[in-house]
């Protein structure tokens, strides 16, 4: 006589099959990891890369603009209107304290007053920076340096690698 119950096929996963998969993904994820960790330090470097070229092109439109204002003297008193905001001129070029307005870097620390140093946050050595520095005479334009990285919470200048 043959047995009245029907074979069953199962359908599903072994418990080895699903921990062949674990183990899988984990050798993965341990070498995908690493490639992804320290990004938070490359994306503030580009940020401040950004404020840079924020200031650079800033500091050429407000020459510009005084140059076709006629206030490209030395006199002090010198500022011009740009976008609403008064932004103040040394020597005819664009004054460090006038930064912020000029530049539109209004997520950016601006620590000090010549140098002038641009930062993410000043409080925490290695952190991305740059300085500028006010022209020093007639025909001088102001000195901005490249990125460069925070020495400590007054100082910009180690350079970056």
């Amino acid at each position: 006589m043959r047995n009245m119950i029907p074979a069953r096929k199962e359908k599903g996963f072994t418990l080895i099959e699903l921990v062949m998969v674990i183990v899988i993904l984990g050798i993965l994820a341990a070498f995908a990891l690493p490639r992804f960790a320290d990004l938070g330090s490359e994306a503030e470097s580009a940020t401040v890369q950004g404020a840079l070229a924020s200031v650079k092109s800033a500091s050429g439109i407000v020459r510009s603009k005084a140059l076709a204002s006629g206030e490209s003297t030395s006199d002090a008193d010198d500022a011009i209107s740009l976008e609403g905001a008064l932004i103040d001129l040394t020597n005819g070029y664009l004054r460090g304290s006038s930064l912020e307005d000029a530049a539109q870097i209004e997520d950016f620390r601006i620590v000090g007053s010549g140098p002038y140093i641009v930062t993410i946050d000043p409080a925490e050595a290695g952190k991305p920076c740059f300085t500028f520095s006010d022209s020093t005479a007639e025909g001088q334009p102001p000195v901005i340096s490249d990125i460069l990285s925070m020495s400590d919470a007054t100082t910009c200048g180690t350079a970056t690698p």
